[in-house]
């Protein structure tokens, strides 16, 4: 055990030692020089062994002065900074030598010569040997000398000694020199060495053979690298090498990663095939959880087997779970117009405990029950409709007499992973008679000073035949016991008997073959008094009068009118505007503000005609302005064909502000006549509640109408409604006014895909004088960012210019089909991306011309931008040479070049790897939430979406549907093209 021992501290010191030369190998002569040549001698001779060994002796100790030289071979550093010699020498003792002189030594000295290249001994003359150009490194002396013994023979007695060098630097080597000044001793053997920390794997890390530094003391730092199936924990990665070459002070450290174990401290061993290992560190492989396997080595995740599955939120070491089998005993409770339904749990749930179910609600027009579709959003469920822990849910708001067919769908955190649909179970239940809902609101008519006519829109659920409605009023200083009752037909009424001058709270309910509904809320109505009565009638006499006096002069007009029209519309190309020049003294009519009356109410009477409200039939709800509700009903005028209009009311409790804001709007629409602007019909202000009519646009606001037909239109009408906008806008620019709100939302289409100009909330009047021609907003102004020129964000400056800016964002939408400028960016970083010159790419199939024409009106440079004349020359152009509209054609100029942050150009399918890079190639990653969310987190689940999954997850438009449902039958194709392994 002790031999052992020893062996393994020689091997270590083997290992840090390289050895760059030893006399001991040497069997022929070492061939160093010596000088003077009666000095040192070479001899063959034995060591202390009794092996052959080469040496050098010098024992001139009876001749004084002795400067005795030996200089060795070259020996090359190896790019060592210390160098370590050991010495094996023997000396006689002076003492033992008779009759020597005073000048004998036991001692010698150790020199070093750094040099590139072999020292000749040509040179070597007395001169170079007498100026010494070697640097020392000690004097030796001997531990033990010997003498001559009394046997006849000489006891020879071995000294070893080692010493060191550095820092070398000056050469690639060096020569040894060793100097003897009267000395009687032999050099047995020289070996010179240097120090290294040999290379070792520490911590799973690998550290090279690295050499000491140039002192004893010095530690050099060695970089490590993890081995082979390592990755680092820690980092830097490193250890110290010190002079006596051994490692210390480890820094950092590597670990097994996932798939790896450790094996005999700094080995990673792949895990077997059955076991895996999801983490990087000293763990060990684990056998696969139940329902899991792993066919490969070194697996980070044992994949579930057919049938089961990992939910999101598991961990790789969960038991592979199954989804769960279909709710039993549903039983449901009719209440008129909702149900109750209840159900038990499912026999199997998957063994998970986070199950939850969903109820679906389709609406059925047949007993077959074949024409079912889903709910309105009406229907209301209690808790709710999705995600439920309690097997009971409430649903109200259901039509009467209407059939339904409920879905119950059991759902776990592994069934968005399941290409099977979720297991479910299905009840049909019909609803029973339910009273009509609530009287939405009601609208003051007329008023004298006994008497006011109301009227009211139907209920929105009637729930049967309205049989009749009952009124309840009652003098708003009483209270509701001193209330009258009365019935109408019809939904209108007039109410006489009343006081004048006073206010009365008023309620409305309808009534079926199933009773009553409820009372609307209350509100309140005004008689007028004595004197308005009659100041408005002495009005209407006056009115009749002048209808009178002016009948002639009207019928005369109108025949004017419709022979210059037939002459103006011959005059007209296909594509030109039905504009109407409006001349003051031989120049276009200008927009006056209705701002600058003194009075806005002379505006109003100026610019918008008075409708007699007996005129104005209001017939539903189509949608909420800033002041009140806006209907759709019809206008009668006398004598006139009736016609459908769009009415804007003033909502109850209005300030006398709010009254004027409201008509100011009418006062400006009152001024246009233009077939591309939206063409007001009149105002009620004389009566409540105040209305705006205008004409009514069928297909309603532009963005929400293309995106509910998003594809399908071709590209000619898409650039008609384009041509249309422009040619409204040309209209308004040519009267100095500039509109400030562009954009596809306050675009109106009537049937005809005719496209008008409307809302004119934040428009403002353009002096024709001003210096620069721009308003400028008071701080704090609201402003469409999305929409708005940099000027108008930066500056609050708004010109036709920024009009053309606005322009272009709507001509996007068109293209886009309605879809949101920007996307989800904030407007703080619209503002910062318009600043950097960022502009939104072509939308998917847009030609580069139509595009080219978005960013010409994106110029940052105001006066760079195109006006609206040469916006409508130039879609006249596109019209008549339908082939520039081809999606890459490109008329006008090379293409533009986007900036990475905004390109959403497509890419090419094939190198799709993520369900986020696939909805970028389609541009819709306004989804990417909703399918991660709803479990579509890979590419093979994405395979089998259908269209329910995407109506579940929020893809409502028809368009963006098909696009996806598209992409996503490609993509299975693809799938179905591989080999059985790669579809595996």
């Amino acid at each position: 055990a002790v031999a052992n021992c020893w062996l393994l501290i020689l091997q270590t010191a083997a290992l840090k030692n390289e050895t760059v030369m030893d006399t001991r190998t040497a069997t022929a002569e070492l061939g160093w020089i010596s000088f003077p040549a009666n000095g040192w001698e070479e001899v063959s001779g034995y060591d202390e062994n009794l092996n052959t060994i080469r040496t050098y002796q010098v024992c001139n100790v009876f001749e004084p002065s002795q400067n005795n030289w030996l200089l060795t071979t070259y020996i090359d550093r190896r790019a060592a900074q210390r160098i370590y010699v050991e010495i094996r020498f023997t000396v006689r003792d002076c003492a033992s030598i008779p009759s020597v002189l005073g000048s004998c030594k036991e001692t010698f000295n150790l020199y070093y010569l750094e040099t590139d290249r072999t020292v000749s001994e040509s040179i070597k003359g007395v001169e170079y040997w007498a100026n010494a150009p070697f640097l020392k490194v000690d004097t030796i002396a001997a531990d033990e000398s010997f003498s001559q013994v009394d046997f006849g023979g000489r006891l020879m007695k071995v000294n070893t000694e080692v010493r060191s060098f550095g820092p070398l630097s000056k050469g690639r080597g060096f020569h040894l020199a060793f100097q003897d000044l009267g000395a009687c001793m032999s050099i047995l053997a020289v070996r010179v060495f240097y120090k290294k920390c040999p290379s070792v794997v520490q911590n799973f890390a690998y550290f090279p053979e690295t050499l000491t530094g140039a002192e004893s003391t010095s530690l050099v730092i060695a970089r490590g690298s993890c081995i082979s199936n390592a990755e680092e924990v820690d980092v830097p990665i490193k250890l110290y090498c010190n002079g006596d070459g051994e490692w210390m002070v480890p820094i950092g450290s590597c670990s097994c990663k996932a798939g790896y174990e450790p094996d005999n401290s700094n080995v990673c061993r792949a895990c077997p095939q059955g076991t895996f290992k999801s983490f990087q560190g000293a763990g060990l492989c684990q056998q696969c959880p139940p329902n899991s396997r792993s066919t490969i080595e070194a697996a980070t995740l044992c994949s579930c087997r057919n049938g089961y599955y990992r939910g999101d939120m598991d961990r790789p070491e969960d038991v592979c779970t199954s989804v769960p089998s279909a709710p039993r005993n549903v039983v449901s409770v009719i209440n008129q117009t909702s149900v109750l339904l209840e159900w038990h749990s499912p026999r199997d749930t998957g063994h998970r405990d986070d199950l939850s179910y969903n109820v679906l609600c389709r609406r059925c027009h047949s007993a077959e029950r074949r024409a079912c579709q889903p709910c309105d959003d009406s229907v209301k469920f209690v808790p709710g409709k999705r995600g439920l822990k309690e097997t009971q849910v409430e649903i109200s708001k259901l039509r009467a007499h209407t059939s339904y067919t409920f879905i119950i769908q059991a759902t776990n955190g592994v069934s968005n992973k399941s290409p099977y649909p979720a297991q479910q179970l299905s009840i049909n239940i019909t609803t029973n008679q339910a009273a009509p809902s609530v009287v939405p609101i009601m609208h003051q008519v007329s008023s004298t000073s006994r008497s006011f006519s109301l009227s009211w829109p139907p209920p929105e659920q009637p729930n049967g035949i309205i049989l009749d409605y009952e009124i309840r009023f009652y003098d708003k200083s009483q209270t509701l016991l001193n209330s009258s009752v009365v019935q109408s037909q019809t939904p209108g009424v007039v109410l006489e008997g009343l006081r004048p001058g006073t206010g009365y709270v008023v309620q409305v309910r309808a009534r079926t073959v199933a009773g009553y509904g409820a009372y609307s809320k209350d509100m309140l109505f005004q008689t007028l008094t004595d004197d308005e009565y009659k100041s408005e009638l002495g009005q209407q006499l006056s009115l009749i009068a002048g209808y009178l006096v002016g009948g002639v002069c009207i019928v005369s007009l109108i025949a004017i009118t419709i022979i210059c029209t037939r002459r103006q519309h011959l005059k007209e190309s296909i594509y030109g505007d039905k504009l109407q020049q409006y001349n003051t003294g031989g120049g276009v009519k200008i927009y006056i503000d209705p701002f600058t009356y003194e009075d806005p109410n002379e505006a109003v009477r100026e610019f918008a005609k008075e409708i007699d409200p007996s005129c104005v039939k209001i017939e539903e709800v189509i949608g909420s302005g800033e002041f009140g509700e806006v209907y759709k009903g019809r206008l009668k005028p006398i004598g006139k064909k009736e016609i459908p209009v769009a009415i804007k009311t003033l909502k109850v409790g209005y300030s006398e502000r709010q009254r004027r804001d409201f008509l100011s709007e009418a006062s400006i629409m009152g001024q246009f006549d233009q077939p591309n602007i939206i063409r007001l019909e009149g105002v009620v202000t004389k009566s409540r509640p105040t209305m705006i009519i205008t004409e009514f646009m069928e297909n309603g606001a532009l963005d929400s109408f293309l995106r509910q037909n998003d594809g399908q239109f071709s590209v000619i009408q898409l650039v008609g409604m384009l041509r249309g906008i422009a040619s409204g806008m040309r209209y308004l620019a040519e009267m100095s006014y500039v509109h400030r709100d562009l954009a596809a939302r306050n675009i109106l289409v009537n049937s005809n895909l005719v496209c008008k100009v409307s809302d004119f909330g934040l428009s403002r009047y353009l002096e024709e004088d001003a210096s620069d021609s721009t308003y400028t907003s008071s701080l704090g102004g609201k402003i469409p960012v999305r929409w708005t020129a940099p000027e108008g964000i930066a500056y609050r400056k708004f010109t036709s210019a920024s009009d053309v800016w606005s322009y272009g964002i709507v001509t996007w939408e068109v293209m886009s089909y309605g879809e949101r400028p920007y996307w989800d960016m904030s407007n703080q970083d619209v503002i910062n991306a318009i600043e950097q010159d960022f502009r939104l790419p072509a939308p998917m199939d847009c030609s580069v011309v139509l595009h080219q024409l978005m960013l010409d009106c994106w110029q940052k440079d105001r006066n760079a931008r195109p006006k609206f004349p040469d916006i409508v020359s130039m879609l006249d152009k596109m019209m008549r040479n339908p082939t520039s509209l081809k999606t890459g054609t490109n008329s006008i100029g090379p293409p533009p070049s986007h900036h990475p942050l905004l390109d959403r150009g497509a890419p090419d399918l094939s190198s799709i790897s993520s369900v986020e890079d696939w909805l970028a190639a389609l541009k819709m990653t306004q989804y990417r939430d909703s399918f991660l969310g709803s479990g579509f987190t890979s590419l093979p689940l994405v395979t089998q979406i259908t269209a329910e999954d995407l109506q579940r997850i929020g893809v409502s438009l028809a368009g963006h549907q098909k696009k996806i449902l598209t992409s996503v039958q490609l993509m299975r194709h693809n799938v179905d093209d591989q080999s059985p392994t790669e579809s595996v």
